[in-house]
């Protein structure tokens, strides 16, 4: 038993060590085209560009914020993933690019996710405590989502 413990207390450390060196996922953030961001193609309220900022930015735009932690293996190979899918499945950098039909359909994607506590997601929530979202930033969100998503659905009709 003893002699497994030891070997364990050896081999752990020693794997740690070498994922820092294996796969280092990529940090940098692409180029942001500033007539493609959200706010260039839409009207953005300040409160609504706050909450924006503070809880879905880092997943779903090229300004992600990379923490400390995103540069330690096992760690950085999950927040690497989480932010590919984040701006995979929806990106204000990359906002002005999407089609109307697009935009209201992300917009709707928005208050849905937002109103049934997906989204922020709770592990970013859980080390982002800012990131939280009260019910009075809810509220505004969903409802310029929904607002924008309506009239964007009615032009593209």
């Amino acid at each position: 038993m003893k002699t497994a413990l030891k070997v364990t207390a050896v081999v752990v450390p020693v794997v740690l060590v070498a994922m820092q060196f294996i796969g280092r996922p990529e940090h940098a953030n692409p180029p942001e085209d500033p007539s493609h961001v959200v706010s260039a193609t839409l009207k953005v309220p300040a409160r609504v560009q706050d909450i924006l900022d503070r809880s879905c930015m880092d997943c779903h735009s090229y300004r992600t914020r990379w923490p400390w932690y995103s540069h330690v293996a096992p760690v950085s190979w999950l927040v690497a993933q989480d932010v590919e899918e984040g701006r995979e499945e929806l990106n204000f950098s990359e906002w002005g690019t999407y089609s109307r039909k697009r935009q209201a359909a992300r917009l709707e994607m928005i208050s849905v996710m937002v109103e049934k506590g997906e989204m922020p997601m709770k592990n970013y929530v859980l080390l982002h405590g800012e990131a939280t979202l009260s019910e009075t930033d809810k509220d505004l969100l969903c409802t310029w989502a929904e607002e924008l998503s309506d009239s964007l659905t009615a032009v593209a009709d």
